[in-house]
């Protein structure tokens, strides 16, 4: 039987938003291991210079920026709809089947809102940001640039640590619950090496954090492939 869904990505070791498309997954799966729905079929795209597949004609069909991850969702009427973005693509699934909000906040909460700032956020500064400072530490030149976007990205983890004083997790009551803003900012932090910086040791707030979610049983299966939460089906 075919997947309801189709997840175009790449290895997910290296790609904080395959890494986060992954997870949503593997997380929901934990959370609702009898819902048969959430499930996809994982199609490898091609990004090498030599095959660049993302620009095909086929791919921007699909998604007309030309990135990944897109999900496609092969509706029971016989419809596809497509989410780019990934985190349209972790609210979206969220919204499909975290009805028990496990992962999730009731619509039109504070912790709904909560959740959303930490994803803009992410999206707006940490990705942007240690992008660069990642391109820079792996291409230095021109030099100069490589320790200004270190720094930026120094200073969005001092946002995090200080949101994670005396809590878990970054949103939800109390000490907080594990939810989609954490799926959306952990694979980001987990590259804090590729980016330059040495050690978390000035941010043991966020050095906790991440230790805590990197033990999850779906953070294992995310990382290990970005097929490897599809209950055994092959990549194509």
């Amino acid at each position: 039987m075919t997947p309801p869904f189709t997840l175009y990505t790449v290895g997910s070791r290296w790609s904080p938003n395959a890494f986060k498309a992954g997870l949503i997954f593997a997380e929901l799966q934990a959370a609702y291991p009898k819902n048969p729905d959430i499930d996809y079929l994982a199609r490898i795209v091609d990004l090498r210079q030599s095959s660049q597949e993302q620009k095909k004609e086929w791919y921007l069909k699909i998604n007309p920026n030309g990135r990944i991850p897109t999900l496609v969702h092969h509706r029971p009427d016989g419809t596809d709809f497509t989410v780019t973005e990934t985190a349209a693509i972790i609210l979206y699934l969220a919204q499909q089947f975290d009805k028990e909000h496990k992962l999730s906040f009731p619509r039109g909460s504070d912790e709904e809102n909560q959740a959303l700032q930490m994803m803009f956020f992410a999206h707006g500064d940490i990705s942007p940001i240690q992008g660069e400072a990642m391109h820079f530490v792996a291409e230095p030149e021109p030099p100069a640039l490589t320790p200004r976007w270190v720094d930026e990205t120094k200073r969005t983890y001092g946002v995090l640590n200080t949101r994670l004083e005396g809590r878990d997790y970054l949103v939800g009551p109390g000490k907080g619950m594990y939810s989609v803003a954490d799926i959306n900012v952990f694979p980001y932090v987990r590259l804090y090496d590729q980016a330059g910086i040495e050690s978390l040791a000035e941010y043991p707030n966020l050095k906790r954090w991440l230790d805590n979610v990197s033990a999850r049983p779906a953070v294992q299966v995310a990382a290990a492939s970005p097929s490897a939460a599809q209950r055994g089906l092959g990549n194509v």
